[in-house]
């Protein structure tokens, strides 16, 4: 399983135009090929007098899910560059559309290739990306009166708290890297005398 993968930060659109044909590069997370699909067709409704809307999408942190289309394009002239780009740059459950309104000249298939591949390589620019980390899940069950000290100590150390929970007792949610879990036991016990209880869970992705 993959320690990390980067993904877009945000969805979001930047144009570029070359030799008069519009290039607009619409980027998204997204968790699911489903997801990816959604937005293709709902790009494809928001420009539905475009020459093309050429996409391709990446899922999985280790890439699991390739998916990309020329949309009428010559074949091998857009979506597999755009998602050799995303494939380059590293960058996982992601979707990108470049939507092309011709401007009337022809850019032959090498410059289709650089224009498809680039308008991705910038929207990336521009939209900027985030490194998701593997953590494991663990959950801290600890008394009230230690609960407020704790949760401040988790933050001042840089500890991802994901959820607080208040019953009997206080249940705090975080995510370890798996090389930290001996070092935070010791941690935790020193810190609550004891008397907090660490569980481990499953594995999530979460911000680096």
């Amino acid at each position: 399983m993959q320690e990390q993968y980067r993904t877009v930060a945000r969805e979001g659109v930047h144009e570029t135009e070359i030799n008069r044909s519009r290039f607009i590069c619409a980027l998204a997370p997204a968790a699911t090929e489903e997801e990816a699909q959604a937005f293709v067709a709902r790009i494809r409704k928001e420009h539905p007098t475009a020459t093309h809307n050429c996409f391709a999408y990446v899922i999985g942190a280790d890439a699991s899910v390739q998916k990309a289309s020329d949309d009428g394009e010559p074949g091998g002239t857009a979506g597999v560059p755009m998602l050799q780009m995303l494939m380059r740059r590293e960058v996982r459950y992601v979707v990108a559309v470049v939507t092309r309104y011709y401007g009337g000249v022809k850019l032959g298939a090498g410059g289709l290739i650089r224009a498809y591949g680039g308008a991705v390589g910038e929207a990336l620019d521009a939209l900027g990306t985030l490194t998701r980390q593997r953590f494991r899940l663990a959950t801290v069950t600890v008394d009230h009166q230690r609960a407020g000290k704790l949760e401040n100590d988790l933050r001042a150390t840089g500890r991802h708290v994901r959820e607080v929970r208040y019953a009997e007792a206080v249940t705090i949610e975080i995510g370890l890297p798996d090389a930290d879990v001996d070092a935070f036991r010791g941690w935790l016990a020193d810190s609550t005398a004891g008397t907090a209880r660490l569980e481990l869970g499953g594995e999530a992705y979460g911000d680096a």
